[in-house]
């Protein structure tokens, strides 16, 4: 900060007008990606996958609530941790209060993990959630999408992630997939992202982007090393 220039209100005004063409460009970039994103063909899903959730076991097609869209937070937590991923965590912040404007544009909101439902529920009581959190404990959805890996490929070192082979940090990795349901009932897998895709989930990131310091992150071990889960930050 201390070697950013001082100037004028009228110089300002100037700087942040060509700011402003940028990211209009920006804007109409991002417009047009998405629409590519949303014209993605799709794959049918032919597992028939069943979860625990609070109210008993569920289908992926009961996920749906109703609607006809699916968003499926791959939330970090493994069998045996004993807490879910900080980091998952401060993306799940994001997600309390938004479900039921999702459900007025025809989509649902779940989050599922591999750790047992109880687990999730102490976890979710603790951190004060109230978005569907679903266990994928008994069967094999987190593998099928990428974001839960063998003991096999933990031990090499190595796993499918982000649609390419990636060295394989653990027995878990965040993601984020997308799905439909047509009216005969058939389910469809339309989009996942993974990585810095996660990005456009996580308000407080936006946030962070518009204020002079930014993310502040570039010299610390790693992105989000400065992360906890919200009860735990100092005072």
């Amino acid at each position: 900060m201390e070697d950013r220039k001082a100037v004028s209100r009228d110089e300002w005004i100037e700087a942040r007008k060509v700011l402003l063409a940028k990211e209009k460009e920006f804007t109409k970039l991002r417009d047009q990606l998405s629409q590519q994103r949303r014209e993605l063909p799709m794959v049918r899903v032919e597992k028939d996958y069943i979860f625990d959730g609070p109210t008993g076991r569920e289908s992926l097609s009961d996920l749906f609530a109703g609607k006809s869209q699916l968003l499926v937070y791959h939330f970090m937590f493994g069998p045996n941790w004993v807490e879910g991923c900080k980091h998952c965590s401060f993306w799940a912040d994001n997600y309390n209060g938004i479900v039921v404007h999702l459900n007025h544009r025809d989509v649902n909101l779940v989050a599922i993990s591999r750790a047992p439902l109880e687990k999730l529920q102490a976890f979710e009581k603790r951190m004060g959630w109230n978005f569907k959190w679903m266990s994928s404990f008994a069967n094999d959805f987190n593998f099928d999408y990428h974001v839960s890996f063998t003991p096999e490929e933990v031990s090499k070192g190595q796993a499918y992630y982000n649609y390419q082979p990636s060295k394989a940090q653990g027995s878990e990795s965040a993601g984020i997939s997308v799905f439909y349901k047509d009216a005969s009932g058939k389910i469809f897998h339309t989009y996942s992202c993974y990585s810095r895709g996660l990005d456009m989930l996580n308000g407080a990131y936006h946030m962070l982007d518009l204020v002079p310091k930014g993310r502040d992150e570039d010299t610390l071990a790693f992105p989000q090393a400065w992360v906890h889960h919200h009860d735990k930050y100092e005072k």
